[in-house]
């Protein structure tokens, strides 16, 4: 009982778990909207586009949530830009835009003065190091997207299954485009601290392909997805202050882990069920 409240009593780690949990879940439903459209790139180029906004937010004293919300939402707004208006594919200008902007953080970062600090840290996840400042505005961001969600997921739904069909309804595909990409990117914002750059693709992703995985439903979908995205980083979190490991990535290796557990299990259900039929002789 005590590996469990130990690390209760220690004020960092009961404000870390509550990061993570309202991360995971955050993550987890954003990504099933992402798995569906094939969008797994997107979040790792987003995270790392986030970069030159924490660094100029650094330079001019101001919360990192500000500077890193404004680069990674309007690198989005810019791809699904440039994607209509410049006629690229999707992963193309994704790919252009991304590189553009990180090289630009990494640039800005190289002109701070034998400086490795906290701007290192975003790279890796620094959860443990959350301040109580930064959990109300990680709490009201998640808010934001969480219901911008709730009250559209039925349009942002029909927009990804039947684009053609939404637009003949009369939906505006395009503006519920542009709105899906700006979630995306708030979304990665909330998980730079808890996570890190590198590493937050896979919150986004792997909890929704590992639901997507036993699922028929989109609803199913969401809420499998978001069972594993809060349980998982309980489970990492406690992992990593046992083992004096990083947080970040032992939350993501968690997450791998049950998806690889699941994946496996799906794979021999399915022998089983449909048993390969012997050619005859």
């Amino acid at each position: 009982m005590n590996l469990v409240l130990d690390p209760l009593g220690y004020t960092f780690f009961v404000r870390a778990l509550a990061a993570s949990v309202i991360v995971g879940l955050v993550c987890a439903t954003v990504g099933s909207y992402m798995v569906l459209r094939g969008m797994a790139f997107m979040g790792d180029a987003l995270s790392h586009s986030a970069f030159p906004g924490v660094v100029a937010a650094y330079l001019l004293r101001v919360p990192f949530y500000f500077g890193a919300s404004i680069a990674a939402v309007g690198t989005a707004l810019a791809i699904g830009w440039v994607t209509r208006q410049g006629k690229l594919r999707s992963d193309t200008a994704t790919g252009v835009l991304f590189a553009a902007m990180f090289a630009l953080g990494v640039f800005m970062f190289s002109l701070i003065p034998n400086y490795v600090g906290d701007l290192f840290g975003f790279l890796f996840g620094e959860v443990l190091g959350i301040g109580l400042g930064d959990l109300v505005s990680l709490a009201i961001l998640a808010g934001l997207v969480l219901g911008t969600l709730a009250l559209l997921w039925k349009e942002l739904l029909y927009a990804t299954f039947d684009p053609l069909g939404a637009a003949a309804s009369g939906l505006p595909v395009v503006r519920l485009d542009y709105l899906l990409l700006a979630l995306i990117a708030l979304t990665i914002v909330i998980s730079l601290q808890s996570v890190g750059i590198i590493l937050v693709v896979a919150m986004l992703v792997t909890p929704a392909a590992t639901a997507q995985l036993i699922s028929k439903s989109f609803g199913r979908l969401v809420l499998i997805a978001g069972t594993i995205g809060t349980l998982c980083p309980i489970v990492g979190l406690y992992c990593s202050f046992w083992l004096n490991s990083a947080s970040g990535a032992t939350v993501v290796l968690v997450e791998s882990s049950v998806f690889l557990v699941v994946l496996t299990v799906t794979m021999v259900v399915a022998r089983f069920r449909h048993p390969s039929v012997a050619p005859a002789a």
